[in-house]
């Protein structure tokens, strides 16, 4: 689950970690009120689930109140696209106005995990204010990182190890370190799968100070923190993925136009490679989990068939925990609902596959049934082409 920037500094804050002061505002009106009450100059923010905001328009730096309005008048209610937005882009909603602050330096602050090692991996980099993957790519020796015990979590002498790598004084040195240290346990505490700080300001008087703020969360960790999950903004959430929420479906809305309905992650991600490699395109990734009831297979159903882009559908199942069985009943059960006339290739495998395969055959419902995943792969394609045919 993602948060907003200004949400995460909330959080950083809690946590030792220095962050300008700043107000949320939701119209041009407030906007002007909270430049007027934090002091000039002040930074006008865009507030939305992508970065890549400032190169957007989507952050500006203004010198009175009447500028901050107008900056904000420019970025509320209207869409704002970034390169992690898609050509759409995304409804602004609120803004951030937070003081301006006087930088001498930007160092790149992050931790994920890093699943080859099973193991948090902090990063740090001088080359601040540049997207991570931009600096992986051009200058990846210019990216420090310690690895922490899942146990333990991280050593000072680590941050300490870390922060001297950037090749800061004494005083700044220190500062960085316990940064370090504190975003460490943001990340841990509060179960993130990402916590990032670029820019990590270094301003005038040699402190550190978090400019930005991006934090993750674990779904699958969420009901330890109701206070974080209540964070969650249903703007930043397409309808259809909040649909699925609802009943633990596990659904991202692609490009597509393949309706993808598969259990388990990997096999999701195969089963959409193959889709590319027939010629098509998948329109989501769905998976229903290996836990699945026929509640949850109906309703997963359902949120494919109410997407407009979704030409052909592909289900796509192994059977182990979830029984091909309770998978055919599901499907049959969604269709009682609802009139649709996409073509439907099934692919089923495991338990309970021949009563599965028995209950889709008697349906009458004319789906088309594939043996191995290639023909199932060709059969979506080919039901593709004849659609836009």
């Amino acid at each position: 689950m993602k948060i907003h920037e200004f949400q995460a500094k909330e959080v950083f804050s809690s946590f030792g970690i220095p962050v300008p002061p700043g107000k949320v505002a939701a119209t041009p009106a407030e906007a002007r009120d909270a430049a007027r009450a934090l002091g000039l100059p002040v930074v006008v923010k865009a507030q939305i689930y992508a970065g890549g905001r400032g190169k957007a328009g989507g952050v500006r730096l203004v010198e009175s109140a009447e500028e901050a309005e107008s900056a904000a008048a420019a970025m509320l209610d209207r869409p704002l696209v970034t390169h992690q937005t898609g050509p759409e882009g995304r409804i602004v909603k609120r803004v951030l106005v937070e003081n301006a602050s006087d930088i001498e330096q930007e160092v790149y602050l992050g931790i994920t995990i890093d699943r080859a090692r099973r193991a948090p991996v902090v990063m740090a980099s001088p080359a601040g204010g540049v997207e991570i993957e931009e600096i992986a790519r051009k200058t990846p020796e210019r990216i420090f990182k310690e690895w922490a015990s899942p146990q333990i979590g991280l050593r000072p002498f680590q941050a300490h190890r870390l922060a001297d790598r950037l090749g800061l004084n004494a005083k700044t040195t220190r500062a960085v370190a316990a940064v370090i240290t504190n975003l460490y346990r943001a990340f841990a505490e509060t179960d993130c799968t990402l916590a990032e700080i670029n820019p990590l300001a270094i301003v005038s008087d040699g402190a550190a100070l978090a400019i930005d703020a991006k934090l993750n969360l674990d779904d699958n960790a969420l009901f330890r923190h109701p206070d974080l999950a209540s964070l969650r903004d249903p703007n930043e959430i397409s309808d259809l993925e909040l649909e699925a929420g609802k009943y633990n479906l596990n659904y991202i809305k692609l490009d597509g136009n393949v309706g993808c309905l598969v259990n388990g992650a990997g096999l999701a991600m195969a089963t959409m490679d193959l889709i590319g490699l027939a010629g098509a395109s998948p329109a989501n990734f769905l998976d229903v989990g290996g836990g699945a009831n026929e509640e949850m297979i109906e309703h997963g159903f359902d949120i494919l068939l109410s997407d407009s882009d979704v030409e052909a559908v592909f289900i796509n199942i192994f059977g182990g925990i979830l029984r091909c069985d309770i998978l055919a009943r599901g499907i049959v059960a969604a269709t009682r609902h609802r009139d649709f006339d996409l073509p439907v290739v099934i692919r089923l495998e495991g338990t309970n596959v021949e009563e599965g395969r028995r209950i889709l055959a008697e349906s009458g419902l004319g789906f088309r049934s594939a043996s191995t995943l290639s023909e199932a792969a060709a059969l979506v394609a080919q039901a593709v082409s004849k659609e836009a045919a």
